[in-house]
């Protein structure tokens, strides 16, 4: 095995991060392409060091006249390196990126389940974080949004989803491909400038690099990075003051909840954390994420005149100013 700076790069990440255990079973996400051969080359190479059990799983979302062909030219690597593979192929065509995105996490958290995969581990790269804070600046979002695809997180059934690669770029996985002659499978779909992330990819991306910074990649993955300590701090802040602050009533109604907030305990504390509450009170209440606007008719109500309402949300539930509290029923 050739040990290559990269390879000493994500041995120390991965310790010094704390992103897996020896001795675990990790189900790799392989599309084909780039950054997931990178990885589960590294994977591979890292094995004896650290005694895993490797799976790749390869989800077809069936929106290329050539996935069937990708999902063979995968499995024929699996088969290749003595891997065990786990096919998941899309009752339909998905069409849009959102919907591709939550499908490929059902469809790889069910593999690892069946399949006792304590972690399923992507190849997102700090190109795909740098891409991920732009998209979602240019949508409207904010420091939650910024700091977007973290290093690791817990999904529902408490498979670990970890992302390794978020220090190294995708000009740092090509290289790596070309060296050790990996048989990359190029996606059509990556040049389709339909897709927003396509055009951030090649024509937002290289202007910045040309006009404005050179190491713009890295500088926004590192923007990122700090975001997501912030976030996680703001965020364990916010829940200890909606604990104290939020208490759960019987409403007038028969059988109906009221939910209400202490505004003498919010008062208190700055808009940032305000704000936050209020998203984790309307998470809780909302059938689908609150928007902006949600959140801010609810802040208001923390200094607003007694008797004071909101409109209906989404679902029918509304905020009312009675004396000290914030109902919402």
């Amino acid at each position: 095995m050739v040990w290559t700076p990269l390879h000493a790069k994500i041995h120390r990440t991965m310790r010094s991060r704390h992103l897996f255990e020896r001795h675990q079973r990790l189900l790799v996400a392989v599309s084909g392409g780039q950054d997931s051969l990178c990885l589960i080359k590294l994977l591979l190479d890292l094995q004896s060091k650290w005694e895993w059990h490797l799976g790749i799983a390869h989800c077809d979302h069936r929106w290329r006249s050539d996935s069937q062909a990708n999902a063979n030219h995968v499995e024929n690597l699996a088969t290749t390196w003595g891997i065990s593979f786990y096919l998941e192929t899309a009752n339909e065509p998905i069409n849009s990126e959102a919907a591709a995105r939550d499908w490929r996490y059902q469809a790889l958290n069910a593999i690892a389940q069946a399949n006792n995969y304590q972690y399923i581990v992507t190849g997102h790269t700090a190109s795909d974080r740098t891409e991920t804070l732009l998209y979602n600046l240019i949508r409207g979002t904010g420091a939650d949004g910024l700091q977007a695809l973290i290093w690791q997180r817990p999904l529902n059934t408490g498979i670990m989803l970890v992302r390794p690669l978020l220090e190294i770029t995708r000009t740092q996985t090509q290289q790596f491909c070309q060296d050790f002659q990996l048989p990359i499978w190029e996606d059509s779909t990556n040049q389709d400038l339909k897709y927003a992330r396509n055009r951030i990819r090649q024509e937002l991306l290289p202007y910045l690099q040309q006009n404005f910074n050179p190491q713009v990649e890295s500088a926004l993955a590192q923007t990122a990075e700090l975001l997501q300590a912030e976030v996680e701090y703001l965020e364990k802040a916010a829940q200890q003051l909606r604990e104290e602050a939020m208490v759960w009533g019987i409403g007038y109604k028969e059988n109906s909840v009221t939910l209400k907030l202490n505004r003498r305990v919010l008062q208190k504390a700055p808009l940032a954390l305000q704000r936050r509450v209020m998203r984790q009170v309307l998470q809780q209440v909302l059938p689908d994420a609150p928007s902006f606007e949600h959140i801010e008719k609810l802040t208001a109500l923390i200094t607003a005149a007694n008797r004071s309402q909101t409109d209906p949300f989404p679902g029918g539930a509304i905020a009312q100013v009675q004396g000290d509290w914030i109902c919402l029923k």
